[in-house]
């Protein structure tokens, strides 16, 4: 929404909440590339992975949502990749071993 530019995650304030000043700056990239820091009062709900992973996950939010406010931003979003989506999931355990690509001790005799 219109404001100051108070980033808010989870109900703290952002560098609060990753307690890294790079991951504030990673998920801000949006607003930085655009010029929109101080134009608009973020608030977002994270859940689930990690801080590097929920900071992207910020990123791309942000990305979005300025797309839905100004179209016109398309362009520059999209030529930075800010619209895309990171497609790296876990990979499944398989069996007979114990993590998806550790295998068991090999024992000759």
């Amino acid at each position: 929404m219109p404001g100051k530019g108070k980033l808010t995650i989870n109900g703290r304030e952002a560098l609060a909440y990753f307690m890294r000043e790079t991951l504030v700056t990673h998920a801000e990239r949006s607003l930085d590339l655009v010029e929109r820091r101080g134009q608009y009062d973020i608030m977002i709900r994270a859940a689930g992975g990690g801080k590097s992973g929920q900071a992207g996950a910020v990123r791309l939010g942000i990305a979005r949502a300025l797309l839905k406010v100004e179209p016109e931003l398309k362009e520059t979003l999209r030529s930075e990749g800010l619209l895309t989506r990171d497609p790296r999931v876990v990979e499944r355990k398989k069996p007979g071993q114990p993590k998806a690509r550790k295998r068991f001790q090999f024992s000759k005799r």
